[in-house]
Formats: C-alpha cells, sequence, structure tokens
C-alpha cells in the first residue's frame, strides 16, 4: 500500500497543506488547512481552503481525517469549514489543553474557548494509532516548538508540522509560550530514529524569490544536513544557536488571530448582539 500526498502551497503564510489518500479505499486526511485572513481588512475567505475541497470532489475521495500538527501561530486553521463541506472528524494532540490553559486567560474568552477542546473530535495521544483508509498512522508527539505538536507517521513518512523545516532552514522557534530547546532536541533526535530513507514533509517552505517551493526532505537528509541540528549536532550548540536565531525574530503576523481561532478548530466565534464577529486582540501582552 503506498499513499498518494496531494501537497498545496499558500504563498500568504508560506503553509503547506496535504491531503493524503489510501488508492484502495478512495479515502482521506487532510493535515494542516488555511482559511485565508486579510488582517488590514478583517476579512477571512477560503479560496485556499476550497482549492481542496475541488481535489477532494473531483476525485472522488472521502475525507475521514482532518488533522492539525498543533495549534498554528502564523494561520487561521480551516478544519471546522472543511468539516462542514466534507465531514470528516478534526484531530489534534491530546496537549492543546496546556495551550488552552495559557492563552484563554489573555484572550478572556473562556466563554467559546472551553478548556476540554470540546471543538475537536479526538485529542491523540502518543502512540495512538488510526488509519486512513488501509494505511495505518502512528502518532509521534514531538514538543518543543508548543507543548501539542505532533509528527504522523505513515508508511515511508512523516508530516513533522513546524518541528523541522527544509535543512537549509534548520528547526521552528523554541520561544513561543510552553516552548523548550530541550524538548525541540529531543523530539528530533526521536525522529532522527527512523529509517534514513524515510519522507519528511514539513508545515512550512520559505523559498527565495523566483524559486520554486520545495516541502519534501527525508531523514538522512535532516541528519547530516540540517543547519540548526543533525545528528552530530550537542544540545548545548542546538540551544545556543536556536536560541539566538529566536532573538531575532519578531512575533508572527497573524499570532494573535490565530491562536484565538485554531484552539477552536477554525470556528470564527459567535457573533456579538450587532450581528458582527469579533477578533480579540489583547494589547501590550506580546
Amino acid at each position: 500500500m503506498v499513499a498518494f500526498v496531494k501537497p498545496f502551497y499558500d504563498p500568504h503564510t508560506a503553509t503547506m497543506t496535504y491531503v493524503v489518500s489510501c488508492p484502495e479505499t478512495k479515502k482521506c486526511a487532510i493535515i494542516d488547512s488555511v482559511i485565508d485572513y486579510d488582517p488590514a481588512a478583517g476579512r477571512t475567505s477560503t479560496v485556499t481552503a476550497d482549492n481542496v475541497i475541488a481535489f477532494i470532489n473531483e476525485n472522488n475521495i472521502k475525507t475521514e481525517w482532518i488533522l492539525e500538527t498543533h495549534i498554528h501561530a502564523d494561520h487561521l486553521t480551516a478544519a471546522t469549514y472543511l468539516q462542514k463541506k466534507l465531514g470528516g472528524k478534526i484531530a489534534i494532540g491530546e496537549h492543546i489543553k496546556s495551550v488552552i490553559d495559557f492563552w484563554v486567560p489573555l484572550y478572556n474568552t473562556d466563554k467559546d474557548t472551553p478548556k476540554n477542546a470540546i471543538h475537536f473530535d479526538s485529542l491523540l495521544k502518543e502512540g495512538e494509532t488510526f488509519n486512513i483508509g488501509n494505511i495505518p498512522v502512528k502518532v509521534i508527539h514531538t514538543p518543543g516548538h508548543t507543548p501539542a505538536c505532533l509528527t504522523y507517521h505513515m508508511e515511508n513518512m512523516v508530516f513533522v508540522g513546524d518541528t523541522l523545516f527544509m535543512p537549509s532552514l534548520g528547526t521552528a522557534r523554541v520561544d513561543f509560550p510552553g516552548g523548550s530547546a530541550r524538548q525541540m532536541y529531543d523530539s528530533i533526535h526521536k525522529l532522527f530514529k527512523l529509517p534514513n530513507d524515510t519522507h519528511v514533509f514539513v508545515g512550512h517552505c520559505y523559498p527565495e524569490p523566483g524559486d520554486v517551493p520545495t516541502w519534501e526532505t527525508s531523514i538522512g537528509a535532516q541528519k547530516t544536513d540540517n543547519i540548526l541540528l543533525n545528528a552530530t549536532t550537542s544540545f548545548e550548540n542546538y540551544k545556543e544557536k536556536r536560541e539566538k536565531r529566536d532573538k531575532t525574530l519578531g512575533a508572527p503576523a497573524l499570532l494573535l488571530p490565530s491562536i484565538q481561532v485554531n484552539m477552536r478548530a477554525g470556528e470564527l466565534g459567535a457573533p456579538e448582539n450587532n450581528g458582527i464577529q469579533y477578533m480579540r486582540i489583547p494589547l501590550n501582552q506580546i
């Protein structure tokens, strides 16, 4: 059995969405979807998500899962929108609860963001398995970027979210709430135990102007070529390089809009008494 992987690249947020389908059963999972959001206008649209829907409908595929690798800080998830259009169960790592515990008090959104993560149909645990059609999937907990980060391992492929970038870019930052250089180092070494020919599908790609986006690498390439953390990098060296790099980074442009929506699996929030939905932006807190 060889799963079919269809990538979708959103240039506005540099996000990769993947549709992984089982050719025998014509069932699929959607990994890390995107709702388009214009922060200047306060306007959402579904162009990117609709491209995914069109592909699935055109190929007569049934959506079984809508998977999140973590609570994203750089784009809004389309999980709930996709579920309404295609069905399927929305899933994320069980440690989303610790993310919610930190952020909900900051947003003061306890009324519409329950701490039990009820907006998600399944909270996945380390080592848990499930199927996409006839394709078995194993959950690998890979914290470091956030406490809730997961990697999805199926056949000879892993979908790593933000844990690893392409080797020339290194790893995700570790300075978000709950982030940890130690945990990131250990998570990546957990992945390094996989066979070298394991295909690695990253959650973001950042091509130079004029370059073609690249989103697939291998465990072997990461172990030899990752500029921040390869197979011979000591923890002390990684921690020094990662934290030095993080100090140069500002907050992601969509951090505050994204997290409040993504904790609700893409629910934008209930309209207020004038019928309008609002984003909550806590001032002077980040």
